[in-house]
């Protein structure tokens, strides 16, 4: 069984003025207000937010239903945006594993990788004992996937309130302050560098190709900055 102490210290750590939940209630407002315009019932935005719960995966949905995407075609391009959560998968997991507690954890566990959890759970997971690190992170992640459904609703029911602006605002909350975090995580020569490359290279590659740019930009930022570190040794 999940362990309610850890469990609850997990869902109450998303308070806090610079909590990252903050930021994704902002931005899933905006989807549950754009959701509406699109035509979606309240029903199938709670459902869309329930089983994506992932802001670019969302938008993704939501832009290629809005053109007439077929299915097969809007299941690919959200799995494929939200491939983006492999590298945090593969960063967090070794820091939740523990003999003692069952698999079932971690496979449920897996749904509540999202930008926003990941920050929280890295901020705390040093004071967590590892054995119910993965009770604090469900916690985590029910907590902040409560938020998402949460804001979701309210922007559904409010989105005759918000001008195309207001959703504009709301919607670019949640990059901001992961850009925000990506600059206060500047500690190390990669991560520095991957970063700065990062911002040079995506805009340039937006010339060659807008659709892909940022993916252009970004993997061979990634690249450079890895191979840079691990030749000099950080």
């Amino acid at each position: 069984m999940i362990d309610k102490k850890y469990f609850l210290k997990g869902f109450k750590s998303i308070k806090g003025v610079g909590s990252p939940a903050i930021a994704l209630g902002a931005s899933f407002i905006a989807i549950g207000a754009l959701l509406k315009n699109l035509g979606f019932t309240i029903q199938e935005s709670i459902f869309s937010t329930f089983l994506t719960y992932a802001l670019p995966g969302s938008l993704v949905m939501a832009e290629s239903m809005l053109i007439g995407a077929s299915l097969i075609n809007i299941f690919i391009a959200v799995w494929l945006v939200n491939a983006r959560l492999y590298p945090m998968t593969v960063a967090l997991m070794p820091l939740l594993i523990h003999e003692n507690q069952p698999r079932w954890k971690y496979y449920l566990s897996c749904h509540f990788i999202a930008v926003s959890s990941w920050l929280i759970m890295k901020d705390n997971y040093e004071n967590i004992e590892k054995e119910y690190r993965i009770d604090f992170w469900i916690g985590i992640g029910t907590a902040t996937w409560a938020v998402a459904i949460f804001s979701t609703i309210i922007g559904y029911v409010a989105s005759d309130f918000f001008n195309k602006d207001i959703l504009i605002g709301l919607a670019i909350v949640n990059p901001i302050y992961f850009i925000c975090m990506m600059i206060g995580a500047m500690k190390t020569f990669q991560i520095s560098l991957s970063v700065i490359l990062g911002t040079i290279l995506g805009p340039a590659f937006y010339f060659l190709s807008p659709e892909w740019c940022i993916l252009f930009g970004g993997l061979i930022a990634g690249t450079i900055a890895f191979l840079l570190g691990e030749k000099s040794g950080n």
